[in-house]
């Protein structure tokens, strides 16, 4: 076949799809590349003129090839079709879907994404999908980064580009993000800080718009960061868990038990019927906390990113530092609980005559009581007494007691019964503070295995506080609500014990 003969079939088989408005099947494919390379083995010479095919599978629109020689229509049609394979391809293998039915019937790219949809909704529910993050998640997980780094917060595995992004001022990061959205670059360079401040802030309800999400990014991983950090003692003994509303929960409102002794079965006796008993138990119920602070104008035009990073973080301190004052304040303040009755009392067999210091015989003693301890049925139960709960002073001293063999002060080198008594020393400035010149009271807190004592509830087990921008019209400039639910409620008052203690 002469060169015209080649083109002249391979625009018979461009004009054929496109008279059925599909694109080339698999057939036509492989028979209009042969041709191709029949073209491109002939020996150059002038084409000649002719009607040029045009790209397969588009929409039928000459306007753009009818300029184009022979070999450039057909290169390009040959770069279209590839494209669609490659397309389909790709478009199925991330929905875990197979593309060669779809490849070999010619459907173009909207024909395949209407099956696509028509498959998910059939199917009910969506098809595995891998999500390969756009380069505006790149770049927005890279400043983020950036400035919690420089911030001085730890990030384990900083973002790819976080490094080239860390010196960049805030206003220089505004720019970055405004140019990427489209705005002049020249324009925004020469506005002053202050102007570029209220240019942010009318993007404060823009969901899409990179700065205020690059913000609260920030401000999220440094509170979780820092929140991680703060030293309190209330989760090293307390119990917690989570609930999936702000309603008094009855799951747990009754206890059962009390069920009698097996007896003996004589031959051919009758096993005798039981029925358990039930005890009031308590409910538990979740309160909201918060606060909000704001990016001030200053802040923006001074670069200080502490707003990002040190004002919330030390809101987030005290959120936890919130919860274990509350925690400690159910203890000292001794209020009624779940039985109408005080926390520690007589009644509970929880709570020591006479205040002491923490001693081997005040220890001692404690322990001893919290062992006596029976269940709601009046059956014993088996309390492992595993914590001590003190306040700031007697840390030293329990350190001698419980890791010396001797008896502190004994002429005969008496055995000390508390060595290596598997207790763990938890002390707490808060009851210091709570007490003031009285008495400081102390705890012996049991196994929550063996006994239980006080339980901290979260919302959906959210233990981190909640960050959300506050759409607040008339506000200049960002403002935040930083939130935490939680509730604190006495589970049980055998797992834990009191000694009034002696002032310090």
């Amino acid at each position: 076949m002469t060169k015209k003969e080649l083109i002249a079939r391979q625009q018979a088989i461009v004009d054929a799809a496109k008279n059925e408005g599909r694109a080339l099947t698999a057939q036509e494919q492989q028979e209009f590349e042969n041709l191709q390379r029949s073209l491109e083995n002939m020996p150059d010479d002038t084409p000649e003129a002719g009607n040029t095919p045009d790209a397969a599978g588009g929409s039928g629109n000459n306007s753009g090839t009818k300029n184009l020689s022979p070999e450039e229509a057909a290169q390009r049609a040959i770069a279209d079709e590839r494209k669609r394979i490659a397309d389909i391809s790709a478009l199925c293998r991330s929905l875990g879907m197979q593309p060669d039915e779809y490849i070999s019937g010619g459907q173009s790219m909207d024909q395949v994404r209407c099956a696509v949809l028509e498959k998910m909704q059939k199917d009910g529910a969506p098809i595995n999908v891998s999500v390969n993050a756009d380069e505006g998640d790149k770049f927005r997980d890279a400043a983020t980064d950036a400035l919690v780094l420089r911030a001085g917060v730890r990030v384990a595995k900083p973002a790819e580009g976080a490094g080239e992004l860390r010196g960049m001022s805030l206003r220089d990061l505004a720019v970055e993000c405004l140019v990427r959205e489209g705005e002049d670059a020249r324009s925004l360079i020469r506005m002053s800080a202050d102007d570029l401040y209220n240019s942010l802030s009318r993007q404060f309800y823009n969901p899409t718009a990179a700065f205020p999400a690059i913000l609260d990014a920030t401000i999220r991983k440094s509170v979780v960061e820092l929140y991680n950090q703060v030293p309190t003692t209330f989760q090293e003994w307390t119990t917690d868990g989570s609930l999936s509303d702000f309603k008094e929960t009855s799951d747990h409102e009754y206890l059962i038990g009390g069920m009698g002794d097996f007896e003996e079965v004589p031959e051919n006796g009758e096993i005798k019927a039981d029925l358990p008993k039930t005890e009031l138990l308590p409910t538990r119920k979740l309160k909201t906390f918060g606060k909000q602070f704001s990016m001030t104008r200053q802040a923006f035009v001074n670069d200080d990113i502490g707003f990002l990073t040190r004002v919330p973080g030390l809101y987030a301190t005290k959120a936890k530092k919130t919860i274990d004052k509350q925690v400690y304040q159910v203890l000292y303040y001794n209020q009624a609980i779940f039985d109408k009755k005080a926390l520690f009392d007589k009644t509970h067999n929880n709570l020591i005559a006479k205040g002491a210091k923490p001693s081997q015989q005040s220890v001692q003693e404690i322990i001893l009581q919290m062992q006596k301890q029976t269940d709601p049925f009046g059956d014993a139960i088996y309390v492992n007494p595993k914590f001590i709960i003190v306040p700031v002073g007697y840390e030293f001293d329990l350190a001698v007691m419980l890791h010396s063999t001797q008896v502190t002060g004994s002429n005969n080198n008496d055995y000390n019964p508390m060595y290596n008594y598997p207790l763990k020393v938890v002390q707490t400035p808060i009851l210091n503070a709570l007490a003031g010149n009285n008495p400081v009271p102390w705890f012996m807190v049991a196994d929550p295995m063996s006994a239980r004592s006080v339980h901290v509830d979260y919302l959906n087990n959210q233990k981190t506080p909640t960050i959300r921008r506050m759409e607040a019209p008339g506000v200049l400039g960002f403002t935040w609500d930083i939130y935490m639910d939680w509730g604190i409620t006495v589970r049980d008052f055998r797992g834990i014990a009191k000694n009034p203690g002696v002032a310090i």
